[in-house]
């Protein structure tokens, strides 16, 4: 939304100044593909279930999505999971989840 905020100081010889300022919000449209990525890829890993050979019924993902942690500032982890800040590595992760979710292997670049 756009905003004008006004303030009227006094000058001296009781003259006023006005002084306007105005928002247009250029950040959140710059943003916005940020936050479809976020949307989109959270609700991918609310469809996923996972399990492993000799797990009764399959799980979800928890609720910490480190997994995000590629579009965000700073990662959120399960307890005791290493927090990883490499860029390329988490852009890798989810390249490689991506990749296990349609049958292929990971790559790893090397």
């Amino acid at each position: 939304s756009s905003g004008i905020n006004a303030e009227w100081p006094l000058r001296p010889g009781n003259g006023s100044n006005t002084i306007v300022c105005h928002n247009t919000c250029e950040d959140s449209f710059l943003a916005s593909p940020l936050i479809l990525d976020l949307v989109i890829l959270a609700e991918l890993c609310e469809r996923i279930t996972i399990q492993l050979d000799g797990e009764p019924q399959p799980r979800r993902f928890t609720s910490i999505l480190s997994i995000l942690s590629y579009l965000l500032k700073a990662p959120l982890v399960p307890s005791g999971t290493p927090v990883i800040n490499a860029l390329f590595k988490q852009r890798a992760c989810i390249e490689n989840f991506i990749r296990a979710c349609i049958g292929l292997q990971p790559s790893n670049h090397m």
